[in-house]
């Protein structure tokens, strides 16, 4: 499935980031199949797909905590699969990452996990550090919890907090590990709202990946669906929008697996997959059919 999407945008700008023929193996197994993508400064692309479809092993090698077995992953045109970890750490410096849990520090209250990248890696005075925390605090609207400390907090709270310590270097890149997971459909909305106004407001380039599909269409201006460690379709929302509101037969095997996955029905071509082998098979070790292997999406960008 071949795929020409690119962001709106009237002017032409290079992706911030760009994978190619991205392979992940991990004991035998491939992870990531030849995956290709992009992400175009000041958009929001939702990753998205099933449980152990590799998005999370994507995820971790765009940001260099796992080395690819082949291909590319640039940033900001620099290859960092071929960095040493000092070279690799200067890179980090330009993006942000929300990890599922926050990953907040329990000792520090949340003013000192938002100070504590600017204090590693600048050389500001207190004062203007002071400053800076509390506009980022009041960006995710936690000023006034400031002296708390997690164990204070809410789970949704933790979350703000910890985009707001994601902020605070002001990055160009900003990543989500899950940012809905484990919260109720309130808080999640809440968190879906920050991440478009955070977008909209500071311009940067956004990489949310998630299974939730609510959260995926309220914040995504692109969707890229992965499916067993290969890029089934990278499109614009109003793609995938149109596509799970369509009744009846589709031409592609595929169109209908990502067709059943952004509807959550119980019958269609995932559920299918897993039937394929049973009990007994499973107790005597047979190898699940597959899919036949396709070529992974190249993404283009023309010109609108």
């Amino acid at each position: 499935m071949t795929d020409n999407s690119c962001p709106s945008s009237s002017v032409t700008s290079p992706p911030v980031i760009r994978v190619r023929n991205l392979v992940k193996r991990f004991e035998g197994k491939t992870v990531l199949d030849g995956v290709n993508l992009e992400v175009y400064p000041g958009e929001t692309l939702v990753i998205m797909g099933g449980s152990g479809c590799g998005k999370s092993t994507l995820l971790r090698t765009m940001i260099g905590s796992v080395r690819p077995d082949e291909g590319t992953v640039e940033i900001f045109g620099q290859d960092i699969t071929v960095m040493d970890e000092d070279a690799l750490n200067q890179v980090r410096l330009k993006f942000g990452i929300l990890f599922q849990s926050g990953a907040l520090f329990n000792s520090m209250t949340l003013r000192q996990n938002v100070a504590l990248p600017l204090e590693e890696h600048t050389n500001l005075p207190r004062p203007t550090i002071d400053i800076m925390v509390k506009i980022k605090l009041e960006l995710v609207g936690l000023r006034e919890h400031a002296d708390k400390y997690p164990a204070q907090i809410s789970g949704g709270m933790k979350k703000r907090a910890g985009l707001a310590r994601a902020l605070a270097m002001d990055p160009r890149i900003l990543f989500y590990d899950e940012p809905s997971a484990g919260l109720d459909p309130v808080t999640s909305a809440e968190i879906d709202q920050l991440i478009a106004k955070l977008s909209q407001q500071m311009g940067v380039a956004s990489v949310v990946v998630t299974h939730e599909m609510d959260s995926a269409f309220t914040i995504a201006d692109r969707m890229a669906m992965l499916d067993k460690g290969r890029m089934l379709k990278v499109a614009e929302k109003a793609w995938f929008d149109q596509l799970r509101r369509r009744e009846g037969d589709l031409p592609t095997e595929e169109e209908a697996l990502i067709r059943q996955f952004l509807r959550g029905d119980a019958q269609g071509p995932i559920t299918r997959r897993k039937q394929t082998t049973g009990y007994a098979d499973d107790l005597l070790g047979v190898v699940t059919p597959r899919l036949a292997p396709r070529p992974a999406v190249v993404t283009s960008r023309p010109g609108r």
